[in-house]
């Protein structure tokens, strides 16, 4: 078992909470390597006029460090 590292990440959807936590993996990819997992930690969401607009999740990303 290797060492790992945890960072906070937060990303919005037009869509789900869902989607929302897909694009966090998706962004966090293009600069990390090696995620093993995320932790969706919170959701929120945007109201306006009685209806959701956008979907938000705080998530921890956990990922390997290679030495």
């Amino acid at each position: 078992m290797g060492v790992h590292k945890t960072v906070e990440i937060m990303a919005e959807s037009e869509k789900s909470w869902s989607d929302a936590a897909q694009k966090v993996v998706e962004e966090a990819s293009k600069t990390v390597k090696g995620i093993k997992s995320i932790w969706v930690k919170d959701q929120t969401a945007h109201v306006k006029d009685g209806e959701i607009e956008s979907f938000r999740v705080n998530c921890k990303v956990t990922f390997e460090v290679k030495g």
